[in-house]
């Protein structure tokens, strides 16, 4: 804010060191100033479009993600119906079948009866003339032998007391307990599912281009900056690491080189290894619940939910793959000693970028539209653009850099392994610090991270035995 003499003495008498406003003007050059504000309007301008852009892609997106939601309802109601329809028709042919059975029984038995009734008519009609066109003897035999058959007859009724085709038959469902069960949770389902949104941050990388000369004079954030370890938590993974990464909600992920990939809670104790088959290698988190993996023996990256522990895609490169990070809805990822690809979480291509290196790609961090790697063979510190335009490189007092992150004013820490250092470079790749030392208890460091949004996070030495909590300020 400028600040007149009067208002220096006035308003701000216990401010020191301002400058004289005349002083600092004089200074300016305003045909910069000019070029820079404008430098800012068109970064604003980009943003805004870009923003506008994002959001009509989202739009589609999610006008599709609701046709799906209906498709995919329709698709249930497809499989319960055909389900019934199989159902229903099973019972329909064994309600037939017996149907059949119980009528073909009734109807001989029917015809039984019948022929029974035939007989005893013609008994009847027998007893009549046996009693009036005989002698008395001949009368006495025939009905004694009529009386045996009305005998027979009798006893037939008699036995039909126990006979099952005598009894009513009634044709009845019963229910299984499994279909009230299944009536009385769809009475109390209110709702197959819940549609929710989730919403993802986007990264609008925008970097600002106005830096005016204040009338306090502040040294730079490099100078400014001290780094301390509060404490050391022993892990014991005691496998060789090959990445690590602050999650979001505060807990760590450590990669075993080739190995497993571990969830740590926030204070560093192991929580479990993670469900994913195959030799990991990086990791980065894309949003809450989801992170990426490279499998470079694969020439892979896979896409892991964290919530529900599943694998949810595979993306299948052409190269062997190493280091990973994720900017702006893209993955950045080292390919061999020569590519840095970025890629769309569909594994479609958007840039490549053609870099040296005489190390494997394994430590990278993807941010504001540029990619900054260490070569711990060559020594070095690189930063690219999404061009391909190598910006800067700083190879000063460096022996084999490894794992490397960035801090909220642009600023790269880096973990110097062979000199038990980490180390400090300033945005534009001219200056740098030691923060941390081995005379601090630093030994073998290989990966460091930030917490998500903090000045503070975690160091991991190469073998997986010890991490390193430090915090960072900026004075």
């Amino acid at each position: 804010m400028p600040c007149c003499d009067e208002c220096i003495s006035t308003n701000h008498s216990k401010c020191t060191g301002i400058k004289s406003l005349a002083a600092v003007v004089e200074k300016q050059k305003l045909e910069k100033i000019k070029e820079s504000v404008e430098k800012e309007i068109y970064s604003i301008l980009h943003v805004l479009d870009k923003m506008v852009n994002n959001k009509s892609i989202n739009i589609q997106t999610g006008e599709q993600q609701c046709e799906n939601i209906k498709k995919s309802f329709h698709k249930i109601r497809e499989k319960i119906n055909k389900h019934l329809d199989h159902l229903e028709k099973k019972l329909c042919q064994e309600t037939d079948n017996l149907w059949d059975q119980e009528t073909s029984t009734a109807r001989d038995f029917i015809t039984e009866i019948e022929k029974k009734k035939t007989n005893l008519q013609k008994m009847q009609e027998h007893l009549l003339s046996v009693t009036t066109q005989s002698s008395k003897l001949q009368s006495f035999l025939g009905l004694h032998q009529i009386e045996q058959q009305v005998h027979q007859c009798q006893q037939y009724v008699e036995d039909l007391e126990n006979d099952d085709r005598a009894k009513e038959f009634c044709i009845k469902m019963t229910q299984k307990n499994e279909i009230k069960n299944i009536l009385q949770q769809l009475g109390s389902l209110e709702s197959i599912g819940e549609v929710t949104v989730v919403q993802t941050e986007t990264d609008l990388n925008r970097e600002s281009s106005v830096r005016r000369k204040a009338q306090v004079e502040s040294q730079s954030n490099i100078n400014n900056m001290t780094m301390s370890i509060e404490t050391k938590i022993e892990i014991n993974i005691k496998k060789i690491i090959s990445d690590m990464i602050c999650l979001m909600d505060g807990r760590l992920i450590i990669v075993e080189r080739f190995g497993k990939v571990n969830l740590l809670t926030s204070d560093g104790k192991l929580q479990k290894q993670l469900p994913i088959p195959g030799a990991a290698y990086s990791v980065t988190q894309i949003n809450q619940n989801t992170i990426a993996i490279t499998y470079p023996r694969e020439t892979a990256i896979k896409i892991f939910n964290m919530e529900n522990e599943t694998v949810t895609k595979v993306i299948t490169l052409d190269k062997a793959c190493f280091g990973l990070s994720f900017s702006n809805n893209s993955l950045a990822v080292g390919l061999n000693n020569d590519e840095i690809r970025i890629i769309d979480l569909e594994g479609n291509t958007l840039k490549s970028i053609q870099v040296q290196s005489e190390s494997y790609l394994c430590y990278l961090v993807y941010c504001n539209d540029r990619v900054i790697y260490s070569d711990y063979n060559g020594k070095a510190v690189y930063c690219y653009d999404e061009s391909g335009k190598q910006i800067w490189q700083y190879k000063q007092d460096l022996s084999r850099p490894r794992g490397l992150c960035i801090d909220t004013y642009g600023n790269i820490i880096v973990a110097d392994y062979d000199s038990n250092r980490i180390i400090v470079i300033s945005k534009d790749g001219q200056e740098s610090k030691v923060l941390i030392s081995k005379e601090d208890g630093l030994k073998d460091p290989k990966c460091i991270c930030f917490k998500h949004n903090e000045s503070s996070g975690f160091i991991c030495d190469y073998n997986g035995s010890y991490l390193a909590k430090f915090n960072l300020v900026v004075r």
